[in-house]
């Protein structure tokens, strides 16, 4: 069961890496031909800038899946050093739960924003619908969601471990 649970990781966390990877080098490629483009040919594509945009969305917010993941989110921390290793448990947490209902709540206001846009038909550039290029932000931080609320329970299995 547990080599079964870990391999699907390993498989969910190739394909994140992959589409990153992916995504990061067609952002660069795209840019570097716009920019060949207007310099070297005075054109250019229309539809690169707000594909471009999408295209760096689709990346932050990919990073910061990636960064919930790795545990190397942005994290306020003033005090925890002074705090004991039990009270720093306890701290750590609180901030998993906080950190899961505020993607929590980001996550159903995406989704009603992304709904909105597709009841609305707002289109992106070439009748391309916007919520295709939005769909990423309910996505994003839903993962996020549930990766806060899955390292609660992780943290107590390996507490108990120790």
């Amino acid at each position: 069961m547990l080599l079964t649970v870990k391999r699907i990781k390993q498989l969910i966390l190739l394909f994140e890496d992959g589409l990153m990877a992916i995504l990061l080098s067609a952002t660069i490629l795209l840019a570097a031909s716009q920019i060949i483009l207007r310099n070297l040919f005075d054109s250019g594509l229309i539809w690169a800038d707000p594909t471009l945009r999408i295209m760096v969305l689709w990346l932050a917010l990919l990073g910061a899946i990636a960064a919930t993941r790795e545990d190397r989110h942005i994290r306020i921390d003033l005090f925890s050093h002074r705090f004991s290793k039990r009270s720093r448990f306890a701290v750590s947490l609180i901030n998993n739960l906080f950190s899961a209902f505020i993607c929590g709540i980001i996550t159903w206001h995406a989704i009603r924003f992304v709904y909105m846009e597709w009841l609305d038909g707002v289109k992106l550039f070439a009748s391309l619908p916007a919520w295709l290029g939005e769909i990423i932000i309910p996505i994003g931080f839903g993962i996020m969601t549930l990766r806060f609320l899955f390292n609660i329970p992780l943290q107590l299995l390996q507490k108990d471990a120790e």
